[in-house]
């Protein structure tokens, strides 16, 4: 599984270094290290949607504040 967080300026700037750091810590958390690869990226395009985050390819809007949901209910769930 792969998780991808555009790091672009416009993600930048709605918290995605947050969003990156929060994922680490619950990856580790849950450990799921060994199941989940996150990598980053620029600019995905829709950065009127941002932060912008793909899960193996499908697209997710996630701030800080709804991280650990994503994480729980998109992640965690497909495991």
């Amino acid at each position: 599984m792969k998780i991808t967080v555009c790091i672009g300026s416009s993600c930048h700037i709605k918290g995605s270094h947050r969003v990156v750091e929060a994922l680490k810590k619950l990856i580790a958390d849950n450990n799921v290290g060994d199941k989940v690869t996150l990598a980053g990226t620029f600019c995905m395009g829709n950065c009127q949607k941002g932060v912008c985050v793909t899960l193996d390819d499908k697209f997710f809007s996630v701030s800080p504040e709804t991280v650990e949901t994503f994480f729980n209910e998109e992640v965690l769930t497909k495991l």
